[in-house]
């Protein structure tokens, strides 16, 4: 089993009171949508893209009237469960890959303003150095490639209660074939040391922890640590970490990667066709930010 240093930040339980918006009763009482949510988008930890982004959005948009709550991703996730089993209408700050979008009917809001961008890609960045050092574990982030549905299986599974090490070892058992493509051409080590870094996005915690049991496998002594974005670019960037698989760009890390341009090395895509933006339940009946402005 490798080492896992967990971040401090506690899961903080956001309760709001809610109406449903998709009800008779609840819409007989609230006239907008905004009323309907108490003007509030549930996002995650400050230091995320899509919170920047988010804010960015209020005010493109001229949302004068709403508040973007910060939490965490667990608590994001456990007050869009508690709205969405009574059916109340919530919106967030999503992004897919993530386990939500199997186990609810969600939609993205239209973005006519081209806040979020397009598509994004989550990206391996490395610090300078670790070709050179660490060659075996260079090609293998290097080479780490794999599809929503790899990482849905594995999210899911911790999202059910696996513990993430276990629900890593258990794709990583089933999937050799793709496992082989990532070590290929590469010799087993004895105890070298390396540090990834990540942040708290189900997505993140999934494809670390695979690519973290895949290193060990090759005799690597790993340690994974949770941090917030910032942190993490700051460890790559000064050498304090190795690598770190949770780099979303062009738009979600954009300001990081700008900030510690020339520090660290992007040594490969794992996943294309991403997406962030603002998110609801499909039994609410708006289909675009601009619909919040009603």
């Amino acid at each position: 089993m490798w080492k896992k240093i967990i971040g401090f930040a506690s899961v903080v339980a956001l309760s709001f009171s809610l109406a449903a918006c998709g009800s008779d009763k609840a819409s007989s009482n609230k006239s907008t949508v905004g009323d309907s949510v108490d003007h509030k988008i549930i996002g995650i930890d400050p230091g995320a893209g899509i919170m920047e982004a988010t804010d960015k959005a209020i005010k493109d948009y001229k949302l004068d009237d709403w508040q973007l709550v910060s939490g965490s991703s667990a608590a994001m996730t456990a007050t869009l469960k508690k709205a969405y089993d009574k059916k109340e209408p919530i919106i967030i700050t999503g992004w897919n890959p993530h386990w939500m979008f199997a186990k609810y009917d969600l939609k993205y809001l239209k973005d006519p303003k081209g806040v979020y961008g397009s598509a994004e890609e989550i990206h391996t960045i490395a610090r300078k150095g670790l070709k050179k050092d660490l060659p075996e574990a260079y090609k293998i982030l290097s080479n780490f490639k794999w599809s929503e549905d790899d990482m849905g299986k594995v999210m899911l599974d911790i999202q059910q209660g696996t513990k993430p090490a276990d629900a890593a070892a258990n794709w990583v058992k089933d999937n050799p074939e793709k496992v082989a493509k990532w070590t290929d051409g590469t010799k087993k080590v004895n105890g070298k040391k390396i540090k990834l870094v990540y942040v708290a996005w189900d997505s993140e915690i999934a494809s670390t922890n695979v690519i973290g049991k895949v290193l060990e496998d090759q005799g690597f002594d790993v340690t994974l640590t949770q941090v917030e974005a910032g942190p993490m670019w700051t460890a790559v960037a000064d050498g304090s970490a190795d690598a770190s698989l949770s780099a979303w760009l062009p738009l979600t890390h954009k300001n990081y990667s700008e900030k510690y341009n020339g520090k660290f090395e992007d040594i490969g895509t794992s996943m294309t066709g991403v997406k962030i933006g603002l998110v609801v339940p499909k039994y609410m009946k708006i289909d675009s930010i601009e619909d919040l402005k009603k």
